[in-house]
């Protein structure tokens, strides 16, 4: 979704990347490749240390080989509140198979809103970097505040176009339309 940036926030465009510092560039790589599906590209040959970058899901992941392997955390106990990235699926019931098939420890859950339900599963990589897989797509995404002169919110993603007086609404209408 795309709103009009008019109170001096950055100007910015997209997410492109996040990184993860890794115990084993290695096992990590094996990871985002076989799990979810990332795919290597190329790195700046300049870079003096230990690393990999890898693309896929409209998202970069920078693998960073941490210089201090022995003080990174452990990992822990699966908690959905903890810092994470997520990714939306077209089936929760594959992923989750495959999961179970991988044998990756894994935590479901769901949330309700105004009756409709998101399934969410939550998992470590190697290194205890949280990974959420949800079908969060069937939200709609609705500000909280839309200025003054916005005629409409456009969320291409999902198809949907809210007017700014359906969401001030508890149940906004929403209707289908085709993004360009």
């Amino acid at each position: 979704m795309e709103i009009c940036n008019k109170n001096g926030a950055l100007p910015l465009t997209s997410l492109n990347h996040i990184s993860v510092t890794c115990r084993s560039v290695k096992k990590s790589l094996d990871f985002y490749q076989n799990v979810l599906g990332f795919i290597p590209i190329r790195r700046p040959g300049s870079f003096d240390f230990d690393g990999a970058w890898l693309f896929n899901h409209g998202i970069g992941i920078h693998l960073l080989q941490s210089e201090d392997v022995e003080n990174m955390p452990e990992k822990g106990e699966i908690n959905p509140k903890d810092n994470h990235i997520s990714f939306e699926c077209e089936s929760m019931a594959s992923v989750e198979k495959r999961l179970n098939d991988m044998d990756i420890k894994y935590v479901h859950c769901r949330v309700e809103e105004g009756g409709i339900y998101v399934d969410q599963l939550f998992f470590h990589d190697p290194d205890g970097f949280m990974i959420e897989i949800c079908n969060c797509d069937v939200l709609p995404v609705i500000p909280l505040r839309v200025g003054s002169d916005s005629e409409f919110v456009r969320v291409c993603k999902r198809g949907s176009l809210v007017k700014p007086e359906q969401i001030i609404s508890k149940e906004p209408q929403i209707q289908s339309i085709a993004c360009e």
